[in-house]
């Protein structure tokens, strides 16, 4: 190795095995196969699908040939726990994670990422926890449950999900953390971080002023979220999960200004998984000896 000029050896660059990748609400209005198209173009390790009204993001056979056409893995799929998805693999919900379940497996996924139930789902939250743990000991994907976040009206909070909108209280094996939900909901997400330990799997990064109830989903570095810090610690502690792009670009007017905005986006989540060495190391002090040899002062 060579010495810096003050005889100090620079510590070593790790960047953890974690694959980053872009979600297919990403290029809403654009369609799933322009998720596939622009991954490639930029340099993405692979796509998650957010299943939809979108038919193509419900398609096994269309998800595979885009799949191997573009030469880009999928990784995960987001499970249609929206609103907007009620009807989306029918209405079911224990039908839905079964079929993104099936899906995921046959497209090579790791992960399925799943809401909390709604308040209303009274059924299906009562045996949330249980019927999840359940399915889990069947298959090898990774049921990822999402932070979500309260409704704020006039200095209140209500409660859309059950049994809470937080995560990491909960029995939960496998958790997604949403930077976008945490400025909603006005959470710590690094301590979120650091309360859930081995339980956080699944990352979707995105920024967020959180001021309103609006999920905003902004490219990171444009909210007031740790989207930077929150990725070194990641790659300071060998995080070896999933970091999913989700940011919204539906303001994009026009193809090149979004790619520009997901460009963006992945070039920011690249720059801060490039961590320095453990903090171990960097509080230590790299000498040159007479002789030429590199010794380290605290070493243990």
């Amino acid at each position: 190795m060579t010495p810096q000029h003050n005889g100090a050896v620079p510590p070593a660059i790790r960047v953890p095995d974690a694959p980053i990748t872009l979600s297919t609400a990403s290029v809403y209005p654009e369609k799933v196969p322009s998720a596939f198209e622009i991954a490639a173009l930029l340099g993405y390790d692979g796509v998650e699908i957010m299943v939809s009204t979108d038919a193509s993001s419900q398609d096994l056979n269309v998800l595979r040939r885009l799949s191997d056409y573009h030469q880009v893995p999928i990784r995960s799929i987001h499970a249609p726990c929206l609103l907007l998805t009620q009807r989306v693999w029918g209405r079911e919900p224990w039908g839905k994670l079964m079929r993104s379940k099936e899906v995921a497996e046959a497209l090579g996924a790791d992960v399925v990422v799943v809401h909390p139930p709604f308040r209303w789902q009274r059924e299906y939250a009562r045996e949330f926890v249980q019927g999840l743990a359940r399915m889990q000991e069947e298959t090898d994907v990774l049921f990822a449950v999402e932070n979500m976040f309260p409704l704020k009206a006039r200095g209140a909070e209500a409660g859309m999900y059950a049994p809470d909108w937080n995560p990491v209280g909960q029995d939960y094996p496998h958790v997604t953390l949403d930077l976008s939900h945490t400025a909603v909901s006005g959470s710590d997400a690094m301590d979120m971080a650091e309360q859930l330990g081995d339980r956080l799997r699944h990352v979707h990064l995105a920024d967020g002023v959180g001021i309103t109830n609006k999920d905003e989903h902004l490219v990171p570095g444009r909210g007031n979220q740790p989207c930077g810090p929150f990725l070194e610690r990641l790659a300071d502690t060998g995080y070896r999960g999933h970091i999913v792009l989700e940011v919204n670009t539906r303001r994009a007017s026009s193809r090149t200004e979004r790619m520009e905005d997901l460009a963006e986006a992945l070039a920011f989540a690249r720059l801060h998984l490039a961590a320095a060495a453990s903090m171990d190391d960097k509080a230590r002090t790299w000498e040159v000896t007479p002789g030429g040899e590199i010794s380290q002062r605290g070493a243990r």
